[in-house]
């Protein structure tokens, strides 16, 4: 196994998507006290990320999302917010 250069993002462009965003939307905005509190949001962080943010290569569905579900529109949309407050989810209001 060889080792992946500092700074490269074309040797591993996945991981480094996922440094940058979390970077961006997560510990930089938060000010973290300390090795257990850093690992609950990061643990948050990456489960709102594989499992309820859409993803383009999925056509902008969530992991979880069902593709042959056709959303109907509905007039009331729910905000949940994840990761401290720092992401908002928002769903149909059913």
């Amino acid at each position: 196994m060889t080792k992946t250069p500092p700074r490269s993002p074309n040797c591993n462009p996945h991981a480094e998507r996922f440094i940058r965003s979390v970077r961006q939307e997560c510990t930089n905005r938060l000010l973290i006290y300390g090795r257990g509190h850093a690992e609950k949001i990061l643990h948050a962080y990456a489960q709102q990320f594989n499992e309820q943010r859409p993803h383009q290569g999925r056509g902008q569905l969530a992991p979880l999302d069902d593709p042959n579900v056709i959303p109907l529109p509905t007039p009331r949309i729910q905000r949940k917010q994840a990761v401290g407050g720092l992401i908002n989810e928002y769903r149909q209001a059913g």
